[in-house]
């Protein structure tokens, strides 16, 4: 059965799917949604596949799923032969579910102030930007210990997982949202072993590491 993604190009939550399904080498067909400025993602006909009006929707056969964290779980369960991109240990299941949540957080801030700076939707830019400053410190702590035992990924695993590929995106385009990067060295050198995953994928403001890579 063929899947097809209903997608934007532009939208973070839209290319951690194609970002995945890339590595997962699947085959899938796009349905592109004009969200900017077209606003397609409200009409009745997007709402029939999703009443929350929100990208991305994916559909496998007869199954029709949306948000970004869900799809991306189901992609890995469904997909993944080896079993690393969502792991079944519980303890580590919820280290992942804990990071897409975090994921939903960097939208609701970075991405927010992105939308506001490049698509004129009427956010609050300072307090967005404040949010987004917040989460990457956190970030960055987390991910400079980690470093100093051995840690990689956001998660436990020496390996990365969903939650790498679902935090990514809007980090990597949070300067597009007047967010820089440069104080968090150990979360930019994060997304440089991102973007070194076999079969990385890029998309408009996402380079892969060999053509823009931040220093360390």
């Amino acid at each position: 059965m063929a899947i097809t993604l209903y997608d934007f190009e532009l939208s973070g939550n839209c290319y951690k799917l194609r970002l995945l399904m890339g590595i997962l080498k699947l085959r899938y067909d796009i349905v592109p949604v004009d969200f900017y400025p077209g606003r397609q993602h409200k009409a009745d006909w997007f709402l029939r596949l999703n009443p929350f009006g929100q990208l991305p929707v994916l559909q496998d056969g007869d199954l029709t799923l949306s948000d970004s964290g869900a799809i991306l779980t189901y992609l890995a369960k469904k997909y993944d032969e080896t079993g690393l991109w969502f792991p079944d240990d519980p303890a580590i299941t919820a280290e992942v579910l804990r990071w897409h949540a975090v994921a939903d957080d960097i939208t609701s801030t970075a991405s927010a102030a992105r939308l506001a700076l490049g698509f004129f939707y009427d956010f609050d830019v300072e307090k967005a930007q404040r949010g987004a400053h917040r989460i990457f410190r956190l970030m960055d702590e987390h991910l400079w210990f980690g470093e100093r035992e051995g840690r990689d990924w956001l998660c436990s695993p020496a390996h990365p997982t969903t939650a790498d590929i679902a935090c990514f995106p809007y980090v990597m385009l949070s300067e597009e949202g007047g967010i820089s990067r440069q104080d968090y060295p150990a979360l930019r050198r994060w997304t440089d072993r991102v973007r070194r995953i076999p079969a990385f994928t890029v998309m408009s403001g996402v380079f892969p590491a060999g053509r823009a890579v931040e220093e360390a």
